[in-house]
């Protein structure tokens, strides 16, 4: 028997209580970027230090509060899961002890972390603060929620959710962001980013069905993505289609050259953008008419 070399690009839950994914930089084989999630009950405690990193947490549904050693923030979150409303999310830099307690039953948390040398202030992210982008066109279009997006203060990471309504394609045409790139004057032509794809379906029997892959075809790996599973993106093109019948929300942290997203298209592909003529009407599938509670405070 041969044995297989194709890379592990998927990631699976290990349960449905505490920490139910993580990936590390060693697990990924890259350099900067983490990812977690896990479930806390109510009453239910996690606590951690940031270490040598910058944290990203996203409250993906439920009520919790943070404490740490550069503050504190009560009740952050509203939305019971990530299709009924926008995000709260928290950046805490390096070096900072946390607690985080559930005020609800249960909360879902997501972090993403990743090496950084800068030190900037710790900033709680309310749903009014979350631009809201409507991307693509035709059955290529999806919603781009901008959480700690390029120009955000703090030092190499990013962080946005996407919704894809039942049916269409996101992320496309495909791009790729696993080089750096300049212009003859300096301006930023494309990132080397390490990324990660986090699922959440709606229904959760859906799927979504995900490609990674390179121009020359030395990594072309399609993967079928399903409800609370990750999929990593060393390097190359990475659309996603969502199953009709299931909405697809999905959130990507990402970390490497530069605090940007910039990317470049398949070149055999990018000619699709020229036959847009319309959006889907469904997006977004979030906004902020669905937030109806008072915002919470830092205490």
């Amino acid at each position: 028997m041969i044995e297989s070399t194709k890379p592990n690009l998927l990631v699976l839950p290990s349960g449905k209580t505490g920490e139910y994914l993580r990936v590390t930089p060693e697990r990924a084989g890259w350099e900067h970027l983490g990812m977690g999630a896990r479930v806390l009950e109510s009453g239910q405690e996690w606590t951690a230090n940031s270490g040598d990193c910058e944290y990203g947490l996203v409250i993906l549904g439920g009520v919790c509060s943070v404490s740490s050693s550069k503050g504190n923030w009560s009740k952050i979150g509203r939305r019971p899961d990530v299709f009924s409303g926008m995000p709260y999310a928290l950046y805490l830099p390096p070096g900072t002890d946390f607690t985080v307690r559930a005020e609800s039953a249960p909360v879902d948390l997501a972090y993403g972390w990743c090496s950084a040398a800068a030190k900037h202030p710790p900033r709680l992210v309310a749903p009014g603060d979350v631009a809201i982008e409507i991307r693509g066109g035709g059955n290529a279009t999806r919603q781009i929620n901008s959480i700690f997006p390029p120009g955000f203060p703090c030092d190499r990471l990013v962080a946005v959710e996407v919704y894809t309504p039942s049916g269409n394609w996101s992320s496309y045409p495909p791009h790729k962001h696993d080089v750096h790139r300049v212009d003859a004057s300096g301006r930023l032509l494309e990132a080397d980013l390490e990324e990660v794809y986090f699922y959440k379906v709606r229904p959760v029997e859906g799927y979504a069905i995900q490609r990674v892959y390179t121009g020359d075809r030395h990594l072309d790996e399609t993967l079928v993505a399903r409800n609370n599973e990750a999929v990593l993106v060393p390097e190359g093109y990475h659309p996603v289609a969502a199953a009709p019948g299931y909405d697809v929300y999905y959130l990507n942290f990402l970390a490497g050259s530069a605090q940007s997203l910039a990317n470049a298209d398949d070149p055999a592909h990018a000619w699709v953008k020229g036959t847009w003529r319309e959006r889907d009407p469904r997006v977004p599938l979030v906004n902020l008419a669905m937030e109806t509670a008072a915002p919470p405070g830092r205490t």
